[in-house]
């Protein structure tokens, strides 16, 4: 059985791209370490940001520890209800995380939900931590996708384009496998493989390009959640056309309607409506470094938690 993966017109072929690794007797997923890389380097980046805009980096942890337990269980759930056909006949599987399907909007909405109640509980602006985490968010997606690239899932119909990936055929899931990629098998050493768009590193350079747009014009905004409301744009267009091409779309109950371009379209339509609301609103001596924080000199006695109700608005 062949671990290979290759990009052939990037001249780029790769022998050996493990599922898991073993230590010891225990077998870990390569899934599941780019899930925890990029939730390190999320947290690392939110921190910064926390710091960077004067406010106290210990609430960031508290938020960190809220986004992974309510944004897998979110992702998870998502996914599930959408699969409900198959997890209804092995509900055991709902458990088994090792093979994929965590669906990242149902992580982004609950964690968004857990992080307004706990602003909420605390008196702070959930706008502001929106937008402190945003940039951590958006790093991890795109690690967390890598974990996409060594399970051989999340890609997209046949091409054979200079970005083409070949799998390994035995590898891929059935359901996933569409009858244009059989017809264009290519053997490779006895090997079937079949050619697709790598929409996972699609999806990560397109959010790499958002990251880099939203972490110049970081300090530029006029109100807290237009980094935000940036990110739904963004991230939201970017996921409406790569959804299209992908072959393990979720679907809304009943219908042939990928539920992702729904909610992209809907993650649009809230960007837009947030910044037209937050730019009409906004205040001349808005500074999105203070306000709101204990200072990095410790000078300052306000606190994160004690945020005015006029910066919340």
């Amino acid at each position: 059985m062949s671990y290979q993966i290759n990009f052939p017109h990037l001249g780029i072929f790769l022998e050996h791209v493990p599922q898991s690794f073993n230590i010891g007797s225990f077998s870990i997923a390569m899934y599941g370490v780019m899930i925890a890389l990029g939730m390190i380097v999320g947290l690392t980046i939110a921190t910064w940001r926390a710091k960077e805009t004067n406010q106290k980096e210990d609430t960031y942890i508290d938020i960190f520890l809220l986004i992974v337990l309510f944004g897998i269980s979110g992702a998870r759930i998502y996914y599930v209800i959408f699969q409900w056909d198959y997890y209804s006949k092995y509900p055991l599987e709902i458990f088994n995380l090792r093979q994929g399907g965590l669906a990242i909007y149902g992580g982004i909405i609950l964690a968004i939900v857990a992080m307004a109640v706990y602003s909420k509980r605390k008196k702070i602006n959930v706008l502001q931590v929106l937008d402190t985490v945003i940039m951590g968010v958006l790093a991890g997606q795109i690690i967390g996708r890598w974990g996409n690239f060594f399970n051989r899932e999340v890609f997209g119909g046949y091409t054979d384009g200079l970005l083409a990936m070949q799998l390994p055929l035995s590898f891929v899931r059935s359901g996933d496998v569409t009858q244009e990629m059989l017809d264009h098998l290519v053997n490779i050493g006895g090997v079937d493989f079949i050619s697709v768009h790598p929409t996972f590193l699609y999806e990560g350079l397109w959010n790499l390009g958002v990251l880099i747009l939203i972490f110049i014009f970081r300090d530029k905004i006029k109100f807290h959640g237009e980094n935000f409301f940036r990110y739904c744009i963004g991230y939201g267009l970017g996921r409406f056309w790569i959804e299209y091409i992908r072959t393990d779309q979720l679907y809304i109950t009943g219908t042939h309607i990928p539920v992702s371009m729904v909610v992209s379209f809907g993650a649009v339509a809230i960007g837009v409506v947030g910044i037209i609301i937050g730019c009409k609103h906004a205040k001349a001596d808005f500074d999105p470094r203070g306000g709101a924080a204990v200072l990095a000199d410790g000078k300052a006695e306000e606190s994160i938690e004690e945020v005015s109700d006029e910066s919340a608005e």
